[in-house]
């Protein structure tokens, strides 16, 4: 068994300077202000929207990202409907197989210190899961009737697009304490690494949540 840390990935590039001027382009017409676009004067021209709640200006650009979480965590991802998703299947994914390392993989629970009585219980309790899962297969089971043993731990990877308006009410809900804890690790994860391409779309809410 292996045990990795959630983490987040882009399978989009994002391009910062790009996306303001679009944006900007996008929303000039809402006041038919197109003269005054110059090459500087996107980035103010979104903060103000962002200011004045104009936000469905923000819907005209998207990216995509990808999650590396557990099954538990990926649950609540899809609650966010104005977003598309693909996921890891265990439907299909045979982890038996070499291309898995003939092991299951598990996301490290960030809430227990490593090695502590109740990381070595959680520790323990998948390994067993493992053991069952890889039992079920040798008798004949399929994968998607094997999985019924696998922890909620076991590491999913959730590739999520949405539009900038549903990226900032995505980490103003998950990055908030009162989020599940692993839920709003990959959250600020995530939000750190958008505010380091595109600081304009996301200063406040950067301003109010990162802890790094």
């Amino acid at each position: 068994m292996k045990i990795i840390n959630a983490n987040v990935e882009f399978i989009t590039p994002v391009d910062g300077a790009e996306i303001l001027k679009r944006l900007e382009q996008c929303g000039r017409v809402c006041y038919k202000s197109e003269a005054k676009i110059t090459d500087t004067s996107a980035p103010a021209f979104v903060a103000g929207i962002i200011k004045r709640g104009h936000e469905a200006v923000l819907e005209h650009c998207s990216f995509t990202v990808k999650f590396i979480c557990d099954r538990g965590v990926s649950h609540e991802l899809v609650r966010h409907r104005l977003a598309s998703y693909c996921q890891e299947s265990t439907r299909y994914c045979n982890y038996s197989k070499e291309g898995f390392g003939s092991e299951i993989t598990v996301i490290e629970p960030c809430f227990w210190e490593t090695f502590s009585r109740p990381w070595v219980i959680w520790r323990d309790g998948c390994e067993a899961a493992e053991e069952s899962y890889f039992l079920l297969l040798e008798q004949g089971a399929t994968p998607q009737e094997a999985r019924s043993v696998l922890p909620n731990s076991l590491k999913t990877e959730v590739v999520m697009t949405a539009n900038i308006r549903e990226w900032r009410h995505f980490l103003k809900l998950r990055c908030s304490p009162a989020a599940h804890p692993q839920m709003r690790e990959v959250a600020l994860i995530l939000l750190e690494k958008v505010h380091d391409l595109i600081p304009v779309c996301f200063d406040d809410i950067w301003s109010e949540y990162h802890v790094f």
